[in-house]
């Protein structure tokens, strides 16, 4: 049978087949466009679904115009018009088909360059960007692995990044809390805030698998946040929508937008889940706006806006006396208010202790309250408390870092060493770039004899902004013979400890550490000055100093008898190589025992270096 009287071979003559694969082409290129491209200009993924269907649904009418038109040299005509014996495959076909398989070939040599470039050179991109580092070995991203971006504030005014970094914490927050979900630490991902960081690259460094980010802007009560769900392997968009609402909407939006994320990454909720991610904190939108203000000046530890913090979240619980969240944002900073600011000690104690109490009666689901607590009682060298409320914020809510952190530090600070590195890993799971966190962690490899792993984690502090990063380096610095590094190091890195000291003390410092007896002595003087003056009152970074210049039984006299500035930085210097000597002292049995320390050690066991005689009493190497 001749082939032009079968139906393939009418398809043939037809071009139809032509048509086909021209279109599937030019198809899949509108989508990549429409996937990739829409997103950036704030247009919905409505739209985008819009194209997609568009294009499926033309497809059997563009096979039907081909079958029914046919492309001739005087134009496209009905094929009945056109005489079967001057048909275009006879007499100008082959020109006309070349025309049409040059024009297939165009399309899809532009998607072969496409997904090339997707999956070689972009890939290739994102492996070389320099991805921010991590404590541990890189963490393997999981198939529901999320970060959350801080949202760019796109107010008329741009002044209301405090809210659109309030938004994506919230929506961190809800997320961290669903089962089988990881979410990145907030430190981690508001550490890319501003860095323009390729998202592949991003996705790497936080080992994720997906990218949230998004804007909002923010205009007297009214309130638009746009969000977008990125794949972190190849860029492409999972998910984009945006949400319009008034500030008192505000937590329906971020409940809509937890659900659509969850939705897109196919989890089951389960549990009260089901019924809600975001709790409704406030109706007070007011309240809700001086909380957002707070929490950035908490996050940042910016301690010179404490006063107009605090004053914001006083007015806000004054605006709902039942906002607990306010309640134990207060607690929190009040607990840290002395290492950042003038406070006085009681004040912010007593402070930090009464709304925490509030808080945790309005709601005892907050970890937040329970940690400000073990905070305190820290400070107050109440140990065994201060485990007791640390411990039972983690249990209440295991995604709080700053729970797993303190939790950690309180841990080395008390001699269990093993158990708070292992609780820093913990942490750092969570949070792989919290500077201090770094730090600390940094410190045990130090002191455990791995120098390769603390300098690429002290490094990782340092370069992630904590203020007192190098000082841990100047240590590294000493131990590979290096003293002058060891002394710039120590003395940039000091200063933030040496208030009330002379302005050069963290030279004169940093020199009576690594270098001569003359200069050694100079240092000691220098801290005799300073306890004189105070009357033994304040500590301050005197027992530091001491006990770092080979004057331990003077740190711990010191130490008992007044308050430092950070005695968790001292304790964990005593439970290091540093503090060896100090820890053999005679009067060390006392010394921990006037500090609270052996409470809870005969409630816990006994900490790694140190061996129990009876209740009360220990002997520690």
């Amino acid at each position: 049978m001749p082939l032009k009287s079968t139906f393939l071979g009418e398809l043939q003559r037809r071009n139809v087949h032509r048509a086909a694969l021209f279109y599937a082409g030019a198809a899949w290129l509108l989508v990549q466009i429409a996937t990739q491209v829409f997103p950036f200009f704030d247009i919905p993924n409505s739209t985008v679904r819009i194209v997609v269907i568009a294009v499926v649904v033309g497809f059997p009418f563009a096979m039907l115009f081909s079958w029914f038109y046919e492309w001739t040299p005087q134009g496209i005509k009905r094929e009945s018009e056109i005489v079967h014996g001057e048909s275009i495959t006879r007499e100008t076909g082959k020109k006309l088909d070349k025309k049409l398989d040059r024009a297939i070939i165009a399309v899809l040599s532009v998607a072969v360059v496409l997904l090339l470039a997707n999956s070689f050179v972009l890939r290739k991109d994102a492996s070389s960007v320099a991805a921010a580092p991590v404590a541990a070995p890189a963490s393997v991203a999981t198939s529901k692995s999320i970060a959350v971006l801080p949202f760019t504030d796109l107010s008329p005014g741009k002044d209301q990044e405090y809210f659109s970094d309030g938004m994506a914490e919230e929506l961190l927050n809800a997320l961290a809390k669903v089962k089988d979900l990881k979410v990145a630490g907030r430190t981690s991902s508001f550490s890319f805030k501003g860095k323009n960081e390729d998202l592949r690259g991003i996705g790497k460094a936080l080992g994720v698998t997906t990218i949230l980010e998004g804007s909002v802007r923010k205009q007297a009560d009214r309130v638009r946040i746009t969000a977008q769900l990125i794949q972190t392997e190849d860029g492409f968009h999972l998910w984009s929508e945006s949400y319009d609402g008034d500030l008192k909407d505000v937590f329906e939006l971020q409940e809509r937008i937890a659900r659509a994320i969850t939705d897109a990454l196919k989890i089951v909720l389960v549990g009260e889940q089901q019924q809600r991610l975001v709790p409704v904190a406030t109706s007070n939108p007011e309240a809700y706006a001086l909380f957002l203000k707070a929490t950035k000046v908490f996050n940042l530890r910016d301690g010179a806006h404490f006063p107009e913090a605090i004053a914001g979240l006083n007015e806000a619980v004054r605006l709902d006396p039942k906002y607990a969240r306010a309640y134990a944002r207060l607690a929190a900073l009040h607990a840290i208010a002395i290492n950042y600011t003038a406070m006085e000690v009681d004040e912010a104690w007593a402070t930090a202790e009464r709304n925490a109490q509030i808080a945790i009666e309005l709601d005892p689901s907050l970890a937040e309250p329970h940690a400000a607590l073990g905070q305190v009682y820290n400070q107050q060298r109440r140990m065994l408390a201060a485990r007791t409320s640390l411990e039972h914020a983690v249990a209440l809510d295991p995604t709080d870092v700053t729970a797993q952190f303190w939790l950690g530090t309180v841990l080395i600070a008390t001699g269990y060493t093993t158990q708070g590195t292992a609780q820093l890993d913990r942490t750092l799971a969570i949070d792989p770039l919290l500077p201090n966190a770094l730090g600390w962690r940094g410190d045990e490899y130090l002191n455990a004899g791995d120098r390769d792993n603390a300098r690429r984690v002290l490094q990782q502090s340092a370069d992630a902004g904590l203020s007192f990063g190098e000082q841990r380096l100047s240590w590294l610095a000493h131990a590979e013979g290096r003293d002058a590094d060891a002394i710039a190091y120590s003395t940039r890195g000091m200063r933030i400890f040496l208030g009330g000291f002379p302005g050069d003390a963290s030279e004169t410092l940093a020199r009576g550490l690594f270098g001569k007896a003359a200069e050694r002595a100079k240092a000691v003087a220098m801290i005799d000055a300073y306890l004189a003056a105070r009357s033994g009152t304040v500590a301050g970074a005197a027992p530091y100093g001491l006990l770092l210049l080979g004057e331990p039984a003077r740190a711990l006299s010191v130490v008992q008898r007044a308050p430092t500035n950070n005695d968790a930085l001292f304790f964990q210097m005593l439970w290091s190589p540093q503090g060896t000597v100090g820890r053999k002292l005679p009067q060390f049995s006392e010394f921990v025992r006037k500090v609270g320390l052996t409470e809870l050690w005969d409630q816990y066991g006994p900490p790694d270096q140190c061996q129990r005689k009876a209740p009360g009493d220990y002997v520690c190497d």
